[in-house]
């Protein structure tokens, strides 16, 4: 799966900013993913959602803020995130698991399509 993340930009903290990662094709069965590395630190899991988007987990650090979606007939997923914090200034990367239909964990094992990433900086 091709995936391709967009609408990262700058924002000011307390502001919200949507992402969207488009997939190429075979969209349907992937359970989808948002990772995010901010300068100097590893990539860490942000949130994903199973395949046919009922099932969602968010890391402590964005839930309640963020919200993950997907629209399947688009090949699109999406992250929505509200209340941005100057720690949420990373690149975001979207990920499709590496089995269709499959279960998957919260690790950067169990995706094996990413998209190039997107920018978000929060600023203060």
């Amino acid at each position: 799966v091709q995936l391709q993340a967009s609408g990262g930009g700058l924002v000011q903290a307390g502001e919200s900013l949507g992402l969207s990662c488009g997939a190429s094709e075979r969209f349907n069965g992937y359970a989808m993913a948002w990772f995010r590395q901010a300068p100097g630190r590893e990539r860490e899991f942000v949130g994903s959602l199973s395949w046919k988007g009922d099932s969602k987990w968010y890391s402590d650090s964005v839930k309640g803020r963020f919200t993950i979606s997907r629209d399947n007939a688009k090949r699109t997923v999406y992250l929505q995130m509200n209340n941005l914090k100057l720690e949420d200034t990373a690149v975001y990367f979207c990920a499709a698991s590496r089995n269709r239909y499959g279960s998957f964990g919260s690790t950067e094992a169990d995706f094996g399509s990413w998209g190039q990433g997107t920018l978000v900086t929060v600023s203060s």
